[in-house]
């Protein structure tokens, strides 16, 4: 089973300084239809105005990942990290008992464009804690890269719940496959560019749950496409 939720459908979400798009339900965008799907709780696809951002919030019990298209976000939190976020990093976070912190664009003139998505953990209660990876294009160019996993394999960050995150960046006519084992589900979001996923056209923004499939195909369709893959738990 594939099931479409395609970009225009997503939840609206527009401050000015913000624009953002809501694949599941947050904030003042509430479908109970779309409340997530499996142990993804949060598919935010954001754009923040130069020199703007959000100041200091608090999380508790979620894995937030970051993942940046364009431009760099710059993030400071209660457990004494700092950093930058650039395109081909992956941050994760750990809100476990609590934790603030803010997330503002690194540039005075141009804007950031990200993900952020939220994963429910394993258990509730961990210690808060955060870890970022960079990952070239080159290890993404035509291929599945494990990015993000329960047990950080594979140089990939550490998610603490059992899912496997990969991306992948794929030019015109390039393709990839995937095999899910049974009793596991996915969850595909185009980042940019189009892609076709078995006989399914997809665009950017777009997402696919994918459940009761053993055999997936992906292929480029324009250049410069990505896409994120998350294999969970049914």
């Amino acid at each position: 089973m594939l099931a479409i939720r395609p970009a225009q459908d997503r939840g609206i979400a527009n401050f000015g300084w913000l624009d953002s798009r809501h694949t599941f339900s947050f904030g003042e965008y509430h479908d109970p239809n779309h409340m997530g799907f499996a142990d993804l709780r949060v598919i935010n696809e954001d754009k923040v105005a130069p020199s703007q951002g959000f100041p200091t919030h608090g999380h508790q019990d979620m894995e937030i990942i970051t993942y940046v298209l364009q431009g760099a976000l710059e993030h400071k939190d209660s457990i004494g990290t700092g950093s930058v976020i650039h395109p081909g990093d992956v941050q994760r976070m750990s809100a476990g008992t609590g934790i603030r912190h803010s997330e503002y664009n690194a540039s005075k003139t141009e804007p950031v464009h990200l993900l952020q998505i939220w994963i429910l953990p394993e258990q509730k209660g961990i210690e808060p804690s955060y870890e970022q990876k960079n990952f070239a294009t080159t290890e993404k160019q035509g291929k599945l890269k494990l990015v993000g996993s329960h047990d950080g394999r594979d140089g990939s960050i550490t998610i603490h719940q059992n899912v496997d995150l990969y991306a992948a960046a794929l030019a015109e006519g390039e393709s990839v496959s995937y095999t899910f084992a049974p009793n596991r589900v996915g969850w595909l979001q185009v980042a940019r560019g189009n892609v076709q996923l078995n006989d399914l056209t997809l665009s950017a923004g777009d997402g696919v749950a994918i459940a009761q499939e053993s055999l997936i195909a992906l292929k480029g369709t324009v250049q410069d496409a990505e896409v994120l893959l998350f294999d969970m738990t049914a």
